[in-house]
């Protein structure tokens, strides 16, 4: 096993603003024997998360800022194909946090760090994706957050995105009506056609808070309830807007503002006028609900309930420029990048 080579991608400086792919560096090293109690991966599948974007800068956020000259951080799925520990044998599909990278080496005495998948129904990649940290961050956000009954409107933005798609799709089965928001008119057609929301307002189509407010209000005509934030900027000031008394906002991600701009906010006395609740919120701090978020997100996916797109780059070097992109928006649901 000693011959293996792995192909990985380090974070060797941090962006000025936007990232660019010089801030990454493709490197080769042996992969190591496994020690007693570690397990050795090989990665089919890597994620691509908005949320790296802030992992990069040194700046204060609710993660520790990714370590420079070391193998950026990234959830992955692949196959055990060497363990020396009781509970995984080669030939398992796993999840974890392998990062950007070909192999690794995972210590599976440390609960957590490497769950077993069972692929018969579900597929390896989407336990990156619907049945995975973005499917369980839709349903948080929605389901303790929001609280949607049935009739009322939710709205989400980056609704075409790997957790926005959910959020609507968990929002209808709960008799709500969802509306999206999105980047472009195929996007949007996609929304409503492929993922069953009611609307979708194109936000390239109406420059402006006033032109993006009025879009909503013929797409919500009864206001809005509940709201999941991505992005934030404009697109909030337009929910608050058409926001109905007891809106309930999710905040997720505020993607307008990754690169380190300011992002004022028009009317915060709405929040006092139509008794808002807006709550922030970070997935991986909630565990206790991943097993029913889960087991809800995983019976969706096996019976063809939860339909999900996924944009997938090839091989390990891929990797810098998919990112890049995907935080301007180029991708179609889950961004990933295929390694075998």
């Amino acid at each position: 096993m000693s011959t293996l080579v792995n192909q990985q991608i380090l974070l060797v400086s941090r962006p000025d603003g936007e990232p660019a792919t010089d801030n990454f560096k493709l490197v080769s090293t042996p992969v190591p024997e496994p020690a007693e109690g570690q397990v050795l991966v090989r990665h089919h599948y890597l994620s691509l998360d908005p949320y790296m974007r802030g992992r990069m800068s040194e700046g204060k956020s609710y993660a520790q800022p990714q370590p420079l000259d070391a193998v950026m951080i990234g959830g992955t799925v692949g196959e055990v194909i060497a363990s020396k520990h009781p509970q995984f044998a080669p030939g398992d599909k796993v999840v974890g946090m392998g990062g950007w990278q070909e192999y690794a080496v995972v210590d599976a005495t440390q609960r957590g760090l490497l769950r077993k998948v069972d692929t018969t129904h579900i597929p390896l990649a989407a336990y990156l994706g619907a049945v995975g940290m973005p499917g369980v961050t839709a349903w948080y956000g929605l389901v303790k957050i929001i609280e949607p009954k049935a009739g009322e409107t939710v709205v989400v933005s980056a609704a075409s995105g790997a957790v926005g798609g959910t959020v609507g799709q968990l929002a209808k089965a709960r008799g709500a009506r969802i509306v999206g928001i999105a980047g472009g008119p195929d996007k949007c057609r996609q929304v409503v056609e492929e993922l069953g929301f009611d609307a979708c307002v194109d936000y390239k189509a109406h420059a402006g808070v006033a032109a993006l407010s009025a879009a909503l209000k013929a797409a919500c005509p009864n206001g809005i309830d509940g709201y999941f934030e991505n992005v934030g900027g404009v697109i909030l000031d337009a929910v608050m807007a058409n926001a109905n008394a007891f809106c309930r906002i999710a905040v997720c991600g505020m993607i307008s503002g990754y690169n380190g701009e300011p992002i004022p906010m028009a009317a915060p006395q709405l929040i006092l006028t139509n008794r808002m609740k807006i709550e922030g919120f970070i997935v991986g701090e909630h565990m206790a609900v991943w097993p029913q978020a889960l087991g809800e997100l995983g019976a969706m996916v096996a019976q063809g309930q939860l339909k999900y797109r996924e944009t997938v780059a090839q091989g390990i070097a891929a990797a810098p420029q998919a990112f890049l992109g995907l935080l301007k928006g180029r991708n179609f649901g889950k961004q990933l990048v295929k390694l075998v």
